[in-house]
């Protein structure tokens, strides 16, 4: 039995738009093992987009196989998808996607209340997730009370309670700022090293050098796929011309 958390086999997602077909996967292979911290990249158009849609269950492949944690999920229906969603993945976005009248606490337990746990768990558990990202003092805010940053910080407080296989993350530095970035990208090297899976969606060369393995996406296919020595916390890597025109 495989051991990977991840395994797509001949993956293609083709689009209808008018009289064309649209092919944004083409047949991507990949394998992502348990602990991975896996950058996705390419660009405009590449289908790194479609890729994690469909490796987030939030749609479904046109062909080929797709296996998570065991599971394999490229025929499931919608609640099934919906169920391995909230069981396996944890999600976290550019723009935060918080509940505005909400706190930060009512926002953290959101997962907890679809998947049918009880009241005093949920705010347990939601309550356990906001100290692990340093935002103890800030249960009963709203996001219009925090920085940036804290908000990032609850949305990953969110990804983290239902303790999911997978941190699935968006270009999760997008709305930041530098020092910001490298603060959120501290608390991922943590996660990871406490040994959370990570996969990342960025364009930004600085932020994908804190991964461990970047995978390129051109034209629907895998470009490239290739292990770095990622750059120590606190350090903002350099972008060079050569890797934004590649991106």
């Amino acid at each position: 039995m495989s051991s990977a958390l991840i395994e797509v086999r001949g993956l293609q997602k083709q689009y209808v738009m008018g009289a064309e077909t649209v092919r944004a996967l083409r047949g991507v292979d990949l394998v992502i093992e348990r602990n991975e911290y896996v950058a996705i990249m390419g660009p405009s158009g590449s289908g790194k987009s479609t890729f994690m849609n469909l490796i987030g269950c939030l749609d479904t492949p046109s062909a080929g196989e797709y296996v998570l944690n065991g599971q394999p999920v490229a025929g499931m229906k919608d609640d099934d998808l919906a169920r391995i969603r909230n069981r396996e993945i944890g999600f976290v976005f550019q723009t935060f996607n918080l509940l505005p009248r909400s706190t930060a606490l009512e926002n953290v337990e959101l997962p907890l209340v679809y998947a049918g746990v009880g009241k005093a768990e949920r705010k347990e558990r939601a309550a356990g997730a906001l100290g692990a990202v340093e935002l103890a003092d800030r249960l009963d805010h709203r996001p219009n009370e925090l920085s940036g940053g804290q908000r990032q910080r609850v949305a990953i407080a969110r990804a983290l309670v239902t303790r999911p296989s997978i941190i699935l993350a968006d270009e999760p530095t997008g709305n930041l700022d530098s020092r910001t970035s490298e603060e959120i990208m501290a608390l991922f090297h943590r996660l990871h090293a406490e040994g959370q899976t990570i996969i990342m969606v960025t364009h930004e060369p600085d932020i994908a050098a804190h991964a461990d393995r970047v995978v390129m996406l051109k034209d629907g296919i895998i470009a490239s796929d290739r292990r770095q020595t990622r750059v120590p916390v606190g350090v903002l890597a350099a972008r060079p011309e050569s890797a934004l025109s590649e991106v």
